[in-house]
């Protein structure tokens, strides 16, 4: 697996990982500062657009303030006669901001039915101006269909007769905090019992289609981004010519893969599902897992759900898809056509990731968090990658016995 598909780093709700997080706050800005400098691209228009920092306004009151706002609905509602407490956590997450927020007895005593007073609820505040309030309805709908066909998936929890709330101009939902840890995918019986989750989420997911959310193709996950890399100067010159004709060639492969593959069946997927965004929790009558994180869900192959999953060799990859599709025979079917689709969805994330950064540069945590991006080396990197990506779609697929 290449380096930059490691989970933290392509988490957007994690924390990535940063060189230079041994440091103090105030060195690490100096420490990507100096890296910035190091290109002189985009310094200018980044220090202006540094003062935009989507998030800048949402303090510690405003996230309890918004909070308690949907609160109080009486001891019947999901969170009746609680408040916040005034703790305030802020989760490992950057495409959006996550808080577990701590709550306590409202005015009146008492707490929601079954619910101890030192409970806590996870607050998600959207990215401003990512997606539209119908896009995150679909994603909260999704959540819910899932949770009442008793798929383990956290649903946003319903207050006031929605699940998307508004606040000081920001849309936060509210989460039931679940415990878990990471799975142990090296063992083939939790590859399996995963693959059995994931044949039921998609199960649920063919049920219908997103009307507003984002498909997944060579157009929005390559095309756009690559054009907004090379439109917008993000490579070395030297780079540029080179990176361009790459992805042109490898977007080919991509589109060839798609039609040897037939007429793909989109539908709705989890669209992230790496190992960061799933649990094991050994709660309930029986262990198992369950995912989080459903931002990016989206119409999509089912197999895009499923290569994240794997690691390693071809051979090791192989019998990790064995063992997954086994589980998941029990619930959907799975058409073999699409393995093709593995190695040409990789290279769409690739690509995607090395835009995503680029999108967000103008909110200050990005620079401090990737102070390697606008060096050159990475570039001759991602410049490399597609020339190994070119050469993985090549190959034949991964086949299962």
């Amino acid at each position: 697996m290449p380096p930059d598909l490691q989970d933290d780093d392509l988490d957007e709700d994690a924390q990535p990982a940063d060189p230079d997080a041994h440091l103090p706050a105030g060195q690490r800005a100096v420490a990507a500062a100096a890296h910035a400098r190091g290109r002189g691209l985009h310094q200018e228009s980044a220090s202006a657009a540094a003062a935009a920092e989507p998030f800048a306004a949402l303090s510690p009151d405003l996230i309890l303030d918004a909070i308690d706002s949907v609160l109080g609905e009486g001891p019947g509602g999901p969170l009746g006669g609680l408040r916040t407490s005034g703790q305030v956590l802020a989760l490992n997450s950057y495409e959006n901001r996550v808080f577990q927020v701590g709550l306590e007895a409202g005015a009146g005593g008492g707490s929601a039915s079954g619910r101890p007073l030192d409970s806590s609820v996870i607050a998600k505040f959207y990215r401003p101006e990512r997606w539209t309030d119908a896009q995150i309805q679909e994603e909260h709908d999704f959540l819910a269909e899932l949770a009442q066909a008793e798929v383990p998936a956290v649903p946003a929890l319903r207050l006031h007769d929605a699940t998307l709330h508004h606040a000081a101009g920001f849309r936060f939902a509210l989460f039931e905090r679940r415990g878990g840890r990471t799975p142990e995918l090296a063992e083939p019986a939790v590859r399996e019992r995963i693959g059995r989750f994931l044949g039921r989420l998609h199960m649920v997911g063919a049920r219908s289609a997103f009307a507003v959310r984002q498909r997944l193709d060579a157009t929005t996950f390559g095309r756009v981004p690559s054009s907004y890399l090379l439109d917008n100067d993000w490579l070395p010159p030297a780079l540029a010519p080179v990176y361009r004709s790459l992805v042109d060639q490898a977007l080919e492969q991509v589109d060839r893969a798609f039609e040897r593959a037939g007429p793909a069946h989109f539908q709705r997927v989890h669209g992230d599902c790496h190992p960061g965004n799933l649990l094991w929790s050994e709660a309930g009558a029986e262990p198992g897992p369950y995912f989080v994180d459903f931002d990016d869900s989206a119409m999509a192959p089912a197999v895009q759900d499923l290569w994240m999953l794997l690691s390693g060799d071809r051979t090791e990859m192989r019998l990790q898809l064995r063992d997954v599709l086994r589980g998941y025979a029990v619930f959907a079917d799975f058409d073999p056509s699409q393995l093709q689709l593995i190695e040409p969805l990789r290279t769409l994330r690739l690509i995607h990731y090395a835009a995503w950064i680029a999108r967000r540069w103008s909110d200050p945590a990005f620079p401090a968090a990737f102070p390697w991006f606008p060096d050159p080396r990475y570039w001759e990197s991602r410049v490399l990658e597609l020339r190994e990506q070119i050469a993985a779609m090549d190959e034949p697929a991964l086949t299962v016995d």
